[in-house]
């Protein structure tokens, strides 16, 4: 992955070599260079900035006072010429912290830091993605129920009542919907509507006969409308 990142420092010398830096690591992207904290704040908010090579001391604005005032989303890595502001700097919860003179070796130790604490915020992220996308939420006996969806056997309309079937539940889960709604909220890929009152989840098919699919130990009829849709999904499926 890529990091879009920026540099802040008054002394022009500091800003040109942490520029050489930059540009000799692949996964860094500079998108902007500034001598003053109070010209790059409103520049790293319109450009995205994830990471910050961000001098302490500076006129105006320091770089301690700056790092409390961005967003919690760009992150810092310190240069300075003073050791004393170490600890200072990691109770602002920066990645990491360079002391001047810096070397290309402790810049690049810095920028890999920084990789690893963006893809590991990446996979959090999809991982969180991945858990909210697999599953529902319904409305049941006044409670809003998570239902994880490789959980669903399948689901059985009931007059005004849809109830949902669940793998290792004595008792389906009633809510009061539509199979039409129930339908289009899931994925087409993981589910199939076999009749006008029931939908199944297609990998918990187990037999299909005639116009009759079992699905856990419940036998279901498949109506005329629906069959096509069915025979051409198993049909993809079939070992010739």
């Amino acid at each position: 992955m890529n990091i879009t990142c920026a540099i802040i420092d008054d002394e022009p010398l500091a800003l040109e070599l942490l520029e050489n830096y930059v540009s000799r690591v692949p996964f860094l992207k500079l998108t902007g260079k500034y001598t003053s904290a109070i010209e790059a704040l409103a520049r790293i908010k319109e450009d995205g900035t994830q990471l910050l090579f961000l001098d302490i001391q500076m006129p105006d604005l320091n770089g301690l006072e700056f790092s409390r005032i961005i967003d919690s989303s760009t992150k810092v890595v310190f240069t300075t010429a003073f050791s004393e502001y170490a600890i200072e700097s990691y109770r602002s919860q920066a990645l990491d912290y360079l002391l001047k003179p810096i070397n290309f070796t402790d810049f690049m130790n810095a920028a890999n830091k920084a990789l690893k604490w963006f893809e590991l915020q990446k996979k959090a992220e999809s991982a969180q993605k991945h858990e909210e996308s697999d599953k529902i939420y319904v409305r049941s006996e006044h409670k809003l129920i998570a239902v994880a969806l490789d959980e669903i056997i399948y689901i059985e309309a009931l007059k005004d009542y849809v109830m949902i079937y669940i793998v290792g539940r004595k008792t389906p889960i009633y809510t009061i919907t539509t199979m039409q709604s129930l339908a289009q909220t899931l994925p087409a890929d993981r589910f199939m509507r076999i009749h006008r009152s029931h939908i199944i989840a297609l990998d918990k098919i187990s037999v299909l006969e005639g116009d009759t699919v079992i699905v856990g130990n419940k036998h279901l009829s498949v109506s005329r409308p629906y069959r096509p849709a069915l025979l051409e999904y198993l049909g993809k499926k079939n070992v010739k």
